[in-house]
C-alpha cells in the first residue's frame, strides 16, 4: 500500500502539470480501450457475478454489467472527456488599491482516495474525474467487484499510458483484505482526501479513521412529497420512477408525503400501480385504511435506506408537516416536492436541508451525469463542500495567485 501511494505521489505531480488536450486524449482513449475490452471485462464481470449468491437482489443489480452498462461506461469517459478543465481556471479576480492583482486559480487535489462498493462502474466514473481534474485516483472496490473492476482499471491505465501521461494516475488496490482500507485511511503523507461510497457502515468507519479530510456519501433516504395542489398525473409518474426505476440507486424515493386532503384521491391509484409493480407499502394507519394490503410502517422505516422495492408511506398535515419529516428522518440527499403551488415548491426547496432538492421532479436525477457532470463519485451531504454530485470542478482545490510591481507592506 505504501508503494501504491507513492506511485500515486509520483503521477500526481504529473498530472497537476498536464496539459488539457492530453487529458482529454487520455479519457478519449480510455472510452476506446473500454469498448476494445468488453469481452473480457464483462468475463471478469461474470466471475463477480458467479460469487455473489449471498447479495441482495438490489446489491446483484449494483454489480451486474452487460453491454449497454459497459456502452454508458465508455459513454460516461467521452463525457467527462467533453468537460471544460477545470484546472486553471480563475473563478475570481480584483486588484487592491495597492495595485496588487489577486487571483484565485483552481487547482488539483493531489492523490484521491476512493473507496466503494459494489458498483464497478465507479471505477471508471472516479478515475476519469479524477483524471479529467488532474489527480491520481487510489481505488479501492468492494471485494464483490474485485474482477470488474480490475478489468476496467486495466482499460483505463493503458488508455492514459497510450496518451503519454502516468498510468498509475488510476491504480486499483490489488488485495481484498480489508486491513488495505484501514492502511489507506493512515497514510495521509500519500493520499490528499478520501471519498467513501458505500453503505452506513463503511462510511462511519471512514469518517471515525481517516487521517486526512473526508468527502461524505451518506445513504439515500430521499422523499418525494405530494401537496395539496399537485397534479395528480404528474405525481404517479414521478413517484413510480423515483421509486421503481431502479430501486437500488442512492437516488431511488425510499418516503412517500401526502397531504391529507389529497390523500383519498389520489394516493389509491399510486399505491395500486406500486403493487402492481412489486413494491411492498409500509404505511402509517391513514394509508392501511386507504389500502389493506399494506403493512404497518414502523419508526425505524422512516429512517430507512430500503434500496429495494420497498416505500414507506405517509400522511401529513400540509407542507410544513412534511418538511418537518424531511429533516428529521432525511439523509440531506435528495428530497422532491409535487405541486402546482409555486410559493409552497419554493418554501420546500427553501427549507428542505438536503444537497439536492427538486420541484415537479423525479429523485433518480440525483446523478452528476444528468447534471452534465459526465459523471459523479458520489453525492456529498455534509455542510461544508463539495455538497451534491461530486464532479471534476468538485475535486479541485485553489490556491491566490498574487502579481505585484514592487510593493511592500508598510
Amino acid at each position: 500500500m505504501r508503494a501504491v501511494g507513492r506511485h500515486a505521489r509520483a503521477a500526481a505531480a504529473v498530472m497537476a502539470l498536464a496539459d488539457p488536450a492530453r487529458k482529454t486524449d487520455a479519457l478519449k482513449r480510455a472510452a476506446a480501450a473500454i469498448r476494445a475490452d468488453k469481452t473480457a471485462i464483462l468475463d471478469a464481470n461474470k466471475r463477480d457475478m458467479a460469487d455473489a449468491g449471498n447479495l441482495s437482489g438490489a446489491m446483484r443489480d449494483r454489480l451486474m454489467l452487460d453491454d449497454k452498462r459497459v456502452e454508458a461506461i465508455a459513454k460516461g469517459l467521452e463525457e467527462v472527456a467533453a468537460l471544460p478543465d477545470p484546472v486553471g481556471a480563475i473563478t475570481e479576480r480584483w486588484t487592491r488599491p495597492n495595485g496588487l492583482d489577486i487571483a484565485r486559480v483552481r487547482i488539483p487535489l493531489g492523490v484521491v482516495g476512493i473507496i466503494y462498493e459494489s458498483r464497478p462502474n465507479v471505477t471508471a466514473d472516479a478515475g476519469g474525474l479524477c483524471l479529467r481534474a488532474g489527480n491520481a485516483a487510489i481505488l479501492r472496490g468492494g471485494s464483490e467487484s474485485f474482477h470488474s473492476s480490475r478489468a476496467i482499471a486495466a482499460s483505463l491505465r493503458r488508455g492514459i499510458r497510450e496518451a503519454g501521461l502516468p498510468e498509475d494516475a488510476v491504480q486499483l488496490v490489488p488485495s481484498r483484505d480489508r486491513e488495505a482500507v484501514g492502511m489507506m485511511l493512515r497514510m495521509s503523507d500519500l493520499i490528499d482526501i478520501i471519498v467513501p461510497r458505500g453503505g452506513k457502515s463503511l462510511i462511519e468507519r471512514v469518517q471515525r479513521e481517516a487521517r486526512m479530510p473526508v468527502i461524505a456519501h451518506l445513504e439515500g433516504n430521499c422523499h418525494v412529497y405530494i401537496d395539496a395542489r399537485a397534479d395528480a398525473a404528474k405525481a404517479k409518474t414521478i413517484v413510480m420512477n423515483a421509486k421503481m426505476r431502479r430501486t437500488g440507486v442512492c437516488g431511488a424515493a425510499e418516503t412517500l408525503l401526502i397531504d391529507r386532503t389529497v390523500a383519498d384521491k389520489q394516493l389509491p391509484a399510486i399505491l395500486a400501480e406500486l403493487h402492481k409493480a412489486g413494491c411492498e407499502i409500509r404505511g402509517d394507519d391513514t394509508v392501511r385504511a386507504l389500502d389493506p394490503a399494506a403493512k404497518t410502517a414502523t419508526e425505524q422505516d422512516w429512517y430507512t435506506e430500503f434500496l429495494d422495492a420497498i416505500l414507506a408511506v405517509r400522511v401529513v398535515d400540509g407542507l410544513d408537516d412534511a418538511i418537518a419529516h424531511v429533516n428529521r428522518y432525511g439523509s440531506h440527499h435528495t428530497d422532491a416536492i409535487v405541486t402546482e403551488d409555486a410559493a409552497a415548491a419554493e418554501t420546500f426547496l427553501n427549507k428542505v436541508d438536503s444537497a439536492i432538492v427538486l420541484w415537479n421532479a423525479s429523485t433518480q436525477f440525483a446523478d452528476g451525469g444528468e447534471f452534465g457532470m459526465g459523471a459523479e463519485i458520489g453525492i456529498g451531504t455534509g455542510r461544508l463542500p463539495p455538497r451534491g454530485p461530486v464532479g471534476a470542478e468538485q475535486l479541485t482545490s485553489y490556491k491566490y495567485v498574487v502579481r505585484g510591481t514592487g510593493q511592500v507592506r508598510p
